[in-house]
């Protein structure tokens, strides 16, 4: 069973976490499923950023991005050649290192 490291983030996960994956699953729902709470202001929909994050290891496992999820990266804080859609990256065999930064284009979080 593939693993997602979460590297620490100041508020979603300060110690960063480890969590089991079923092969299928989006980083998103992992997350989710493990508490923490990445923001998802369109409902996993492809149609805002703010689950934005970035693959430090096992990148080239992910099946590549379709052309919606790169026009809504085009648009995410802190792009980088790694970054993906937790909602649109969907778990495979390979171990994942994921870094969820530290800001998104929303003004106001979802959350509170």
């Amino acid at each position: 069973m593939p693993q997602i490291i979460f590297l620490p983030h100041p508020e979603l996960c300060p110690d960063g976490a480890v969590s089991e994956a079923e092969t299928g699953e989006t980083v998103l729902d992992v997350a989710l499923k493990n508490g923490i709470d990445i923001e998802h202001a369109c409902e996993k929909s492809c149609a805002c950023t703010t689950c934005h994050v970035v693959v430090r290891e096992g990148f080239d496992s992910l099946k590549e991005s379709d052309e919606l999820e790169d026009d809504m990266l085009d648009k995410a804080w802190g792009l980088e050649a790694e970054s993906r859609l937790s909602c649109q990256a969907y778990v495979t065999d390979e171990d994942l290192v994921v870094e969820i930064p530290k800001y998104t284009i929303n003004m106001v979080s979802e959350n509170h």
